[in-house]
């Protein structure tokens, strides 16, 4: 897990940079999220519909950032779809590491280790490069931004990432506590994007989640003890007094997402990351998309969400503009 930043840390953008927004896609295998891990028991029929996916993204006028793990670099459909949009400009390819379907495999296949950073770091940094290669090779494009699966970064992860030529990680999901399921705690670890370490090699961009409500301002130090109360955060977001909204279609509705747009620009966030996982684009290998209309609503989210950031003077960005307009 990364330490929380210094004051001195936070990074600043060129004028007239922000406010910014990049879509991220975990694109990923589909598997039964309520299983034991497999190696083996996934499948990939989601990823005929990327392509539909990503010209829904060009009408927009954005270019999504697909965040591309082992099965999803074996596929073809998906070095034709994704390869042709990154080659056309219209969209950028980053690296997310699942340990359980990612060579070589040599741990045992578990929680535990379904978060890389938990892994010995030697067996972190071969599966992280074997994965990055492939990525080169097979999608023709030099990955430069890295999820891990699970947001399981560990103690290693940084100067892993820093060692393969990576430049901006988004793995940590503030305002969310994985510790109890073997994973890192970022309850309190902030949204504004940061350098890690003193050398600025590497740009933490924090997957976007605020707070609303009467005791926002005290959300890192309430929420954490809340959360572990199966009531607790339902109760407070019902009386209006607290309630995290995360910046993506999957369990948010688009009124909540317009709320935390409102939240987010407001409290002057240079950059807004939106995120969901690409099974979402087909009914039934998620939680939230169980149906045709699911999928429909997930659109409409997007539309909407887009659309009104827009209205708030947000404009679309990508990785690439990113590291151009981060100051050093």
């Amino acid at each position: 897990m990364l330490d929380l930043p210094l004051p001195g840390q936070f990074a600043r953008f060129a004028d007239g940079f922000a406010p910014r927004v990049l879509l991220t896609v975990d694109t990923e295998e589909e598997f039964d999220w309520d299983s034991e891990f497999s190696k083996t028991e996934h499948g990939l029929d989601h990823v005929r519909q990327l392509g539909r996916f990503q010209e829904f993204c060009e009408n927009l006028g954005i270019s999504p950032v697909y965040l591309v793990d082992w099965p999803i670099t074996q596929s073809a459909m998906a070095q034709d779809v994704l390869g042709d949009a990154c080659a056309r400009g219209k969209a950028e390819i980053g690296i997310q590491l699942h340990p359980w379907v990612n060579p070589p495999f040599e741990e045992e296949i578990n929680a535990h280790n379904s978060y890389a950073g938990n892994l010995p770091t030697d067996l972190e940094r071969e599966k992280l490069l074997r994965l990055r290669d492939a990525i080169t090779e097979n999608f023709k494009c030099a990955p430069q931004i890295y999820r891990a699966g699970r947001y399981g970064l560990g103690p290693s992860s940084a100067k892993l990432l820093k060692q393969a030529g990576v430049a901006v990680d988004t793995s940590v999901r503030s305002g969310f506590d994985y510790s109890p399921g073997h994973g890192p705690d970022y309850s309190r670890h902030p949204l504004r994007p940061w350098w890690v370490g003193e050398e600025q090699r590497l740009l933490e961009l924090p997957v976007t989640t605020v707070f609303w409500g009467m005791l926002r301002q005290q959300a890192k130090s309430i929420y954490p003890m809340v959360a572990r109360s199966r009531l607790g955060p339902a109760l407070l977001a019902k009386l209006g007094l607290l309630e995290r909204i995360a910046m993506t279609p999957e369990g948010v509705s688009i009124e909540e997402a317009l709320r935390g747009v409102d939240i987010a620009v407001d409290d002057g966030l240079p950059v807004i990351v939106l995120s969901f996982h690409s099974p979402s684009l087909a009914p039934g290998y998620t939680p939230y998309v169980k149906s045709e209309g699911d999928v429909d609503g997930l659109y409409e989210w997007f539309r909407q969400v887009i659309g009104y950031l827009g209205q708030r003077g947000v404009k679309p960005t990508t990785v690439a503009e990113i590291m151009a307009n981060a100051v050093i």
